[in-house]
């Protein structure tokens, strides 16, 4: 198993980025998944079943940071200015 995290942050989306991926079809400013699954394929079947509007073909155009769990490390921080 391992823990596969996307982040998409729109804070500065403009007009000129029109072609960037939108992870989610609910409007948004910074979007995280966290998930726990076997492969990557698995974690984007889990998120797509949970029906919350996440669009899996943007997701795939983000590569996920992937963590094993069979090492320490630092997850997830977040600062906010």
């Amino acid at each position: 198993m391992q823990i596969y995290v996307w982040r998409h942050n729109k804070k500065f989306h403009s007009y000129s980025m029109i072609d960037e991926p939108s992870v989610n079809n609910n409007f948004y400013l910074d979007a995280i998944a966290i998930v726990l699954a076997e492969s990557q394929e698995e974690a984007l079947t889990l998120l797509q079943q949970k029906e919350q509007g996440w669009c899996i073909e943007d997701l795939r155009k983000i590569s996920p940071q992937i963590y094993a769990l069979d090492e320490a490390t630092v997850l997830f921080t977040d600062l906010n200015r």
